[in-house]
């Protein structure tokens, strides 16, 4: 069992398997997407955090989910172009993902136990988001609807050490 955010890994949209431990040291936030969302327009909230903050250490993973009323039929390859032509992202695209269910990817089973909803541990939609600190650790969980400038500050003072 892995217990440790580091020891865990995932692969790009082009299959390579990329390993947790790369981002030792940054700040990573993780968000499960789908094009069809009607939260998608966050991503380009997000490309603006992502070109804002990644010098200072901000790493940002879309894993493309399609656990929720079939809302991302791309496949990884397509909806990091449909991402990048749409949004502008520029940020990593993850392969496509399940974050519920028995096929459950081991990072979410992670993210999930160590970091609860309200009242349930499981993902309840598109664009729920997590911030992993410097150290590896959960530190903040959002909720689909909060938009991504409304945790700028957090990720302000993780970056900063303040967090």
């Amino acid at each position: 069992m892995k217990t440790n955010f580091y020891d865990l890994e995932a692969k790009d949209e082009a299959g390579n398997t990329i390993s947790m431990s790369d981002f030792k040291g940054r700040v990573v936030l993780i968000v499960n997407t789908a094009s069809e969302c009607g939260f998608k327009n966050q991503l380009a909230d997000l490309e603006t955090l992502h070109q804002r903050y990644k010098d200072e250490g901000l790493v940002i993973l879309a894993f493309p989910s399609d656990n929720f009323m079939n809302q991302e039929p791309l496949d990884a390859s397509e909806a990091k172009a449909h991402y990048n032509n749409d949004y502008g992202v520029t940020f990593r695209v993850m392969e496509k993902t399940d974050v519920v269910g028995k096929s459950l990817h081991p990072l979410y089973k992670y993210l999930t136990e160590g970091k609860s909803g309200l009242l349930i541990n499981r993902i309840k939609w598109n664009f729920t988001k997590f911030l992993v600190s410097r150290e590896g650790k959960i530190a903040f969980r959002y909720a689909p609807q909060r938009a991504p400038f409304s945790f700028e500050d957090d990720i302000q003072n993780l970056l900063r050490g303040l967090g």
